[in-house]
């Protein structure tokens, strides 16, 4: 199990007091996972039953769920780093909160890029390479290479 730092211990505290944990519990448990702790204040929840989110793995507040079974999951360190980053953002974003701006900024990087991922701030600082993302590129870059 990993353990608390003081930030971990705050981030944890915040994120139930924002109602953002309880929330990812809740969509956890709604979409069938198994649901163990993780350690550092955070929950993995595996097997996740619901396609919506489109993503093998995603976070609300301190709990990293995903389609995975939890064996695998607990497996992917990087992984596991890249959505530990998403539990500090909804401690910072006033939980819930950051669903809205998450969104927002998903929408501006399928405009830019094509996807979710590329321009979208939140996953840029949660590590787009550990997260499993392609590197960010533009939608004008791809048809500047075509033309010619």
């Amino acid at each position: 199990m990993l353990s608390h730092t003081p930030w971990t211990r705050v981030r944890t505290v915040v994120n139930w007091v924002n109602l953002s944990t309880p929330l990812g519990l809740l969509v956890a448990w709604a979409g069938g996972a198994t649901i163990v702790k993780r350690g550092r204040g955070t929950y993995v929840a595996g097997g996740y039953r619901w396609r919506f989110p489109v993503a093998s793995a995603f976070t609300v507040g301190s709990v990293i769920v995903s389609t995975r079974e939890t064996e695998r999951l607990i497996g992917r360190e990087r992984l596991l780093r890249h959505e530990d980053r998403h539990v500090t953002q909804y401690a910072w974003c006033v939980g819930p909160v950051m669903l809205l701006l998450y969104v927002l900024c998903a929408g501006y990087s399928y405009v830019v890029a094509g996807d979710h991922s590329s321009y979208n701030p939140f996953e840029r600082l949660a590590g787009l390479a550990e997260g499993g993302y392609p590197e960010p590129r533009t939608r004008w870059a791809e048809n500047a290479g075509r033309e010619g």
